[in-house]
């Protein structure tokens, strides 16, 4: 019976980093899948479990009917060939790891492998939310069986060659998907058969100016990249979003940049949301404190100052996340709240 055991834990495959990076993740909550992918918790999956904090959803319920109770967040790819500076994840060379994210991977996992791992982890995670005495019973009993994934927890998920697969994986099992990409992998958006629920591009900057200085991108070419991506991505046939991280006197500057690239870009939401200074974003090699976060207003008022340049309607405004919703128009604002559940 050992040895079967033994045989069979030899068939999972250990991630593909260096033993300590990967220690230091699994330290901040990071649970891995295979080779390459991961879940982790949410702050709003937890918190919207919990009966004394009942309607603390994150901004995707309120914004687009997403229910935070029954939210996978999980990557497929850990490794990210930016290093944007507000960024709040690891960023190896910074730990003292010498890593080449860009090819990292000798072998790609299976897509089915990789969802039934994400779906099981993510369940063994809440697990021990099921005793506990302020957690709702009833969203609990509903969060075994989630309905939404949200590809986004680090890296740059168009690494994996199998994207279109693994988003097809998902949509027969009813679990909608929400894929965020940094916006650099122009082939891998052209190869896409399968569309996500949702499709994110990550706008870091609104000139090749600050982008660079902002993302410190480790490929050449990443804002001309970019700017090809963005001609690609608009003509897509699913809901596309920009998502903005904006960090006082860095990158929340120029409104007519940002409203020139979404005239590019032609996306139907725009979320303008404010840098938060945690996790490696406090590492002192990436130069940003903790005055640098925006508060409530400046987010607001820089919203609504791209709304004027660009036509977008300000339609929302979620404050824990300090984040503002713009929508093309008027069509587009009545179907954002649509019904992603089984």
């Amino acid at each position: 019976m050992e040895n079967n055991k033994l045989q069979n834990a030899s068939l999972v495959p250990e991630p593909h980093m260096p033993q300590g990076l990967a220690q230091t993740m699994k330290k901040q909550g990071y649970h891995f899948v295979g080779r390459h992918s991961a879940t982790k918790i949410c702050n709003y999956t937890a918190s919207s479990l919990k009966k004394k904090t009942i309607n603390h959803t994150c901004y995707k319920h309120r914004f687009y009917g997403i229910r935070s109770w029954r939210c996978i967040q999980a990557t497929p790819a850990i490794g990210c060939n930016l290093a944007c500076s507000f960024c709040w994840r690891i960023i190896p060379e910074e730990e003292g790891f010498k890593w080449n994210e860009l090819n990292a991977i000798g072998e790609w996992d299976d897509p089915e492998m990789i969802v039934e791992g994400l779906i099981k982890e993510h369940k063994r995670i809440i697990s021990g939310y099921g005793g506990h005495a302020d957690v709702d019973k009833a969203r609990w009993d509903e969060a075994q069986d989630p309905a939404h994934v949200a590809l986004s927890l680090t890296g740059e998920p168009l690494f994996y060659p199998k994207i279109s697969m693994l988003i097809d994986a998902f949509h027969k099992r009813k679990i909608s998907t929400f894929l965020v990409t940094n916006g650099t992998m122009v082939n891998a958006l052209k190869k896409l058969t399968t569309l996500p629920t949702q499709l994110y591009v990550s706008v870091q900057a609104p000139n090749k100016e600050v982008y660079e200085k902002v993302t410190r991108p480790k490929t050449p070419n990443a804002w001309n990249s970019f700017q090809e991506f963005l001609d690609v991505f608009s003509k897509l046939q699913t809901r596309r979003v920009f998502r903005l991280t904006l960090v006082n006197g860095v990158n929340m500057v120029d409104a007519d940049g940002y409203a020139k690239l979404m005239a590019k870009g032609k996306p139907h939401y725009v979320e303008v949301k404010g840098f938060v200074y945690v996790g490696g974003a406090r590492n002192k090699e990436r130069g940003l404190s903790y005055s640098q976060m925006p508060r409530n207003e400046d987010i607001r008022a820089f919203a609504e100052e791209i709304s004027k340049k660009s036509g977008y309607i300000l339609a929302d405004y979620h404050e824990s996340s300090n984040i503002a919703l713009l929508c093309s128009d008027s069509e587009a604002a009545r179907k954002r709240i649509i019904d992603f559940e089984k």
